[in-house]
């Protein structure tokens, strides 16, 4: 499985109009675009930084749905007001959900560089040594790891049951974020909370 992120820096007050736009507009297109699997979007409403993930059930389907997929980006930039800042893909390591998301649902997302020759041993890391360590954290509802084997770059998630669960664990996933990260061998580059305003990742478990 794998996946294409494109954040957006939206103006705040533009957000719901962009949450809209992608339910009503950009879902339909692009379920009709052959491998597409999943939509989600994340939005810090303090900042207006969002970023919208679509995923794919090959890389070749990815790649081939570009064109297609461009409007539609460029669409909801224009919704949310602001431009496209950055667009990654991805190969999605691992996918688990210990339950829905649901209403109200936040996100923290932190991103690493390690060597690329390093990226299995960060993939084995975060499903013996991340996984099991935040399932036992109140709130906790599912987790993603994100990887480019080209570049060593690699992003993994943690979704919360709402704001008070996401603040309530900061302070252990800080501690297994620091422990995870050097038996990874891997550099913290960002770590950043997110409200998880749409929730359509149709990933299935991959853990």
């Amino acid at each position: 499985m794998y996946a294409r992120s494109s954040t957006i820096a939206a103006q705040p007050s533009s957000i719901d109009n962009g949450i809209a736009n992608l339910r009503d507009e950009v879902m339909p297109n692009l379920s009709e675009i052959e491998g597409w699997v999943g939509l989600s979007l994340m939005a810090d409403r303090a900042s207006g930084r969002c970023i919208a993930t679509t995923a794919w059930e090959s890389e070749g389907a990815m790649h081939a749905s570009r064109g297609r997929a461009q409007p539609l980006r460029d669409g909801l930039a224009h919704m949310l007001n602001g431009p496209v800042e950055r667009v990654e893909e991805w190969e999605i390591a691992v996918m688990h959900r210990d339950h829905p998301a649901g209403e109200g649902a936040c996100t923290r997302c932190a991103w690493l560089q390690t060597d690329p020759d390093n990226i299995d041993q960060v993939i084995d890391t975060f499903k013996v040594g991340v996984l099991p360590e935040s399932e036992m954290i109140d709130g906790f509802r599912s987790a993603s790891l994100f990887v480019d084997r080209a570049t060593g770059r690699v992003v993994g998630a943690t979704v919360w049951a709402s704001r008070q669960a996401l603040d309530n664990s900061r302070e252990k996933a800080d501690q297994i974020r620091a422990a995870a990260t050097r038996r990874m061998g891997a550099d913290v580059l960002e770590v950043t909370e997110f409200d998880l305003a749409f929730a359509h990742l149709r990933v299935p478990e991959m853990a």
